[in-house]
């Protein structure tokens, strides 16, 4: 019964939308986006989903990524949590 839940969600596609409100000059923010862009699709490429990343400056300069992934890949993957994580980090 679990199963048709699980098989729907994977199926569905959902997308995020986060507005942040810089008080940097156009100048500060051209030399940040690109570092906070690296950073965020660090993160997001540990994870098994299809992504894009995008910053629009105040002076409408746009820095952007993406990673697509395949729903086949996404199907065959468990969403069932496992008993070891799956990423340790070091502290």
């Amino acid at each position: 019964m679990g199963f048709g839940r699980e098989r729907r969600l994977l199926c569905e596609t959902t997308a995020v939308n986060i507005r942040f409100t810089s008080s940097l000059t156009s100048e500060d923010e051209n030399l940040v986006a690109p570092a906070v862009l690296n950073a965020l699709s660090s993160i997001l490429d540990l994870l098994p989903i299809a992504y894009t990343l995008r910053i629009e400056t105040t002076d409408a300069h746009v820095y952007q990524h993406s990673r697509p992934t395949s729903r086949l890949a996404m199907a065959e993957e468990s969403i069932r949590p496992t008993a070891e994580p799956a990423v340790v980090f070091d502290s």
